[in-house]
């Protein structure tokens, strides 16, 4: 299932995110997100092939509404510019590890995986792990298919200034101890979200972080 139209949609609403425009092509929104969801289904049928811990979800009801929260943002704007889906064993990636998909156009598409702004108990767990088992960690971050699918390697957008508390500054591993998140991410163009051929592609870079997955579930296990 392509994803053309959801681009297309996507950057009209960019240029017209208000109520009345929204209403007015809501019939246009609502086949959209029936391709979104159609596109799930096939999405999640490739995830089960090499992570079984997702056969149970419901893909159709993995994507996070359109709809803005604005009681506490500046941005009033009342609709997200993107459409997202979150797959892990319970659910939407609630302090568990997962995979997430993000539709953006102007080339904003991207899917990561890992674990997002873990609770202090889960990620007291994570940085013990890595603290404990920092060869097994770096093992799968060197891998050389995961170096060049994610190359930047783990998102640096929330890390701690200095040595989380119990840690030293000089700790060997103390970049990846200052993390808050534990998350890869690898960003598309426009053109490979519209080709059918996408959803084969994300599949591919999701089997590609599962190690990463995998050693977080055991850490907050």
């Amino acid at each position: 299932m392509e994803l053309a139209n959801a681009l297309a949609f996507l950057k009209s609403l960019a240029k017209n995110n208000n109520r009345e425009w929204f209403e007015k092509n809501k019939p246009k929104y609502l086949v959209v997100k029936g391709q979104f969801e159609d596109f799930l289904e096939e999405f999640h049928r490739e995830l089960v092939a090499f992570d079984e811990s997702l056969a149970a979800i419901n893909p159709r009801k993995q994507a996070f509404r359109i709809y803005r929260d604005v009681r506490f943002s500046k941005d009033k704007s009342p609709y997200k510019i993107n459409m997202g889906a979150g797959f892990s064993p319970k659910g939407k990636m609630e302090q568990e590890p997962g995979y997430y998909i993000h539709i953006q156009p102007n080339n904003q598409s991207f899917v990561a995986g890992g674990l997002y702004m873990p609770d202090a108990e889960n990620l007291a767990k994570i940085r013990q792990e890595v603290d404990y088992n920092a060869a097994a960690f770096g093992k799968i971050l060197a891998d050389k298919i995961f170096k060049k699918t994610f190359p930047a390697g783990l998102d640096d957008f929330d890390s701690l200034k200095t040595a989380p508390k119990g840690y030293p500054k000089d700790h060997p591993h103390i970049d990846w101890l200052k993390h808050k998140s534990f998350i890869v991410s690898h960003y598309f163009p426009d053109k490979e979200v519209a080709d059918k051929k996408f959803v084969k592609k994300v599949a591919t870079v999701c089997k590609t972080l599962k190690p990463l997955n995998d050693f977080l579930v055991h850490a907050i296990a």
